[in-house]
């Protein structure tokens, strides 16, 4: 059996969506809120998966997700560590990505490091402020799948399209080099484009800077998720769980099978965390 926990909290307002297309890609899915958690935070171990929905924990529309991190890494902090340095996947969508940066666990170690897999010598070299355009942006967008060593984005080279709703989105980073430091570790899986075509046919297309609104946020290098280096962490601002059926587009549209776009995340997190419990096995 391969289980994923869906945190609640107060303010998280996505967490039934999120544990709808958990299950719908196999997982036996189990919505856990905090206080639970909390109680017995060696719990979280016996999970596969980890998701922290979207929403506005805590109430936070300033510095989004920072009592929910602080909570995590207080708490925790030492299960949390030994899930992820023991490869399982975790994912945090919207404030969850906010979270998961508070936290210190996004973009993870990015430094020079003989162990690239160490999360807890992380320096924060990057936040998520107010959208440039100073209000909240909610529609659709679409995003480019890059080259790299995420685990939940394996149809590289494609477009596809999720809907946002943010408005404290913006990916900055401290200094150019940090962000050269994550093209070169392979922990840029996302990205906003202004293609329509399904297919990255120029390197280009990708690279040069996307203007709003196909930028929704006004994020660095177009960013729309990040990972640490191992890949089994992802943080992205688009909503998944939102379009996990073609039904769910305003065009109804989707996959040739009638999916939609955002059940490949999770797809792709629930073979990766079959065949991890198939090596500790």
């Amino acid at each position: 059996m391969t289980r994923a926990l869906v945190l609640r909290a107060p303010g998280i307002n996505c967490d039934r969506e999120t544990a709808h297309a958990c299950r719908l890609v196999g997982f036996e899915t189990e919505l856990v809120h905090i206080n639970h958690l909390l109680r017995a935070p060696e719990r979280l171990l016996a999970f596969d998966f980890l998701v922290i929905p979207g929403g506005f924990s805590y109430g936070d529309d300033l510095g989004a997700g920072t009592l929910l991190a602080k909570n995590l890494t207080v708490h925790f902090g030492q299960q949390l560590h030994q899930f992820i340095d023991e490869g399982r996947p975790v994912l945090g969508i919207c404030n969850g990505f906010q979270v998961l940066v508070r936290a210190g666990l996004l973009p993870g170690q990015i430094v020079d490091s003989p162990n690239i897999a160490d999360t807890k010598t992380s320096t924060q070299v990057c936040s998520l402020t107010d959208n440039a355009s100073a209000q909240f942006e909610c529609r659709w967008i679409r995003l480019a799948i890059h080259q790299s060593s995420c685990i939940f984005t394996r149809d590289e080279g494609q477009v596809i399209e999720l809907p946002v709703a943010h408005g404290e989105g913006r990916f900055v980073m401290v200094n150019s080099q940090s962000l050269a430091r994550l093209r070169s570790n392979g922990q840029i899986p996302l990205v906003y484009t202004e293609l329509e075509s399904m297919a990255i046919r120029n390197r280009d297309d990708i690279d040069r800077a996307i203007p709003y609104p196909n930028n929704p946020n006004g994020s660095s290098g177009n960013i729309a998720g990040i990972c640490n280096v191992r890949g089994n962490v992802l943080g992205l601002m688009p909503h998944p769980e939102r379009y996990v059926n073609a039904l769910q587009h305003p065009q109804h549209r989707g996959r040739e099978n009638g999916e939609g776009d955002g059940l490949l995340i999770f797809k792709n997190a629930f073979e990766y965390a079959r065949q991890q419990e198939r090596i500790v096995l």
